[in-house]
């Protein structure tokens, strides 16, 4: 069980539907990662941008994508994870991934899908929530639009990481700011947010704001850069045993049942 779980965030200028682009760029940015990195998140739709252009972007369950993630994770001996276009059996997917060193990995499909672009009515929504078990943290890894329902994400799982990649952007980001605060607070848990910046194929713009905030929204993270950036933040156990043992909020959470 680590005590300790250094993260990296990666915040970058995705080249809009180029996925040989995009990995290039990442695996120059990976490599240069420290050696003792444990988890490594990218953006969603790390390959393409946020892109409606599924039919002919779409890649199969575990393509290469997924199998350049495994190449990545294997050589860096550390978790990767993010989310690309996926299609399976006659529906397409905003999937991410999750990625061991072993190779090994989990997915979850993002459950609400964007209907302010149109997103609902070319990818399916996912049913079910993700618990990631890694090096003795439970993290529960969520996409973009997810972090505006907090019911989806509440810690009914006593779970140690929440985290968001995205693609969320600049007009809305005054959101993004509070609500990866908010579900911190509120869940007692790190909370971790990745952006993208730049413009993409539809003419809008991104100004990152990745962050990560401790289980009583303190902002751990030290880059405000709203260009690209890598940084690695060290997420400690102790913060999170100290305070769930004194304060016991998540002990007098509502009960109640999600359909």
């Amino acid at each position: 069980m680590a005590q300790n779980l250094k993260t990296a965030l990666l915040q970058v200028d995705l080249v809009w539907e180029d996925i040989e682009a995009n990995k290039k760029i990442f695996e120059e940015k990976i490599k240069a990662l420290s050696a003792d990195v444990d988890l490594i998140v990218l953006p969603e739709m790390f390959t393409t941008g946020f892109s409606m252009n599924a039919k002919n972007l779409a890649e199969p369950p575990k393509g290469s994508s997924f199998e350049w993630m495994r190449q990545m994770a294997s050589e860096k001996d550390a978790a990767v994870t993010g989310s690309v276009i996926t299609s399976e059996k006659g529906n397409f997917y905003n999937r991410l991934y999750f990625v061991f060193p072993d190779g090994s990995s989990e997915k979850y499909d993002k459950k609400h899908t964007f209907t302010l672009a149109g997103e609902h009515e070319i990818y399916a929504s996912g049913t079910e929530r993700l618990i990631v078990n890694y090096k003795g943290w439970k993290i529960c890894p969520l996409v973009c639009y997810d972090l505006r329902f907090p019911v989806w994400a509440r810690n009914t799982e006593d779970y140690d990481l929440l985290l968001y990649v995205a693609n969320w952007p600049a007009p809305r980001v005054h959101a993004w700011d509070i609500l990866l605060q908010a579900r911190a607070i509120e869940n007692m848990s790190y909370c971790i947010g990745v952006n993208r910046v730049g413009k993409d194929g539809e003419n809008l713009d991104y100004v990152g704001h990745s962050a990560a905030y401790d289980g009583l929204g303190k902002r751990v993270s030290k880059t405000t850069s709203e260009t690209e950036f890598s940084e690695e933040v060290i997420l400690e156990r102790s913060h999170l045993h100290e305070i769930r043992t004194q304060l016991k909020f998540l002990q007098d959470r509502d009960r109640f049942t999600l359909h």
